[in-house]
């Protein structure tokens, strides 16, 4: 084979490698979008009267995950199976934002962790690296990072709203989450540095509960906890 032979051939595969992902770059752009709308859809909560319509906006956020799985379904076939981490970049900060979403619709209705293999069923793909368009662990962390920072948010908006007993479940919520973290043998910077941001959330968190414990609100909030949440 000629030089300019061995170069047409590197062109052809290098032409095929920009076609993969320019069809790759559609799909999550499409994906962005939707996670936008979902977003922009529960920040409603964070506001006094979308207290009252928590339960309407996790349905409607679980109708327009239904969008997320059919492009999912697109995406996984825009890509050899085998080469899943050659072109995971492209997807990676999507994926992690509707962990975050998927993981504060879960919150809001039942005000628990949700779990990496309910998440992935949420998304439409695998837990299981072995079976093809995963969602990878670290990805699944970072969601659950940003859900913290999100209910540090609404830690602080409940108090305005006048929900004074929702700020102590999630003091608890996220101290628990805090102590599962410390667990973790954390080696990936890039997820090193979001952890180390945990801790800010736990303190502003904690100011919000101190401050209703010296306003006398915190007996309040006890004392309705048997209540609505």
């Amino acid at each position: 084979m000629s030089v300019s032979e061995m170069f047409a051939a590197l062109q052809g595969a290098l032409g095929q490698d920009q076609d993969i992902r320019e069809e790759i770059r559609k799909v999550v752009q499409a994906l962005e979008q939707t996670a936008r709308e979902i977003l922009t859809l529960l920040q409603g909560v964070h506001q006094g009267p979308g207290f009252q319509h928590i339960p309407k906006k996790c349905q409607k956020a679980r109708e327009h995950f239904g969008t997320v799985r059919t492009q999912m379904e697109s995406l996984k076939t825009k890509f050899p199976a085998d080469q899943y981490y050659r072109f995971h970049e492209h997807w990676r900060f999507v994926l992690q934002r509707l962990v975050f979403l998927a993981a504060f619709v879960v919150y809001l209705e039942s005000e628990t962790l949700v779990t990496r293999e309910a998440v992935a069923e949420i998304l439409g793909i695998e837990a299981d690296r072995e079976r093809g368009f995963h969602l990878d662990i670290e990805d699944y962390l970072s969601g659950v990072l940003t859900l913290a920072s999100e209910l540090a948010r609404l830690a602080v908006n409940s108090v305005t709203a006048g929900d004074y007993s929702r700020p102590l479940r999630i003091s608890t919520f996220i101290n628990e989450l805090d102590s599962g973290f410390r667990l973790l043998n954390l080696k990936n910077d890039s997820l090193r540095k979001r952890y180390d941001g945990l801790k800010y959330d736990v303190k502003k968190i904690e100011e919000v509960v101190y401050d209703l414990s010296i306003r006398g609100l915190n007996k309040e909030a006890t004392a309705g906890a048997g209540g609505e949440k």
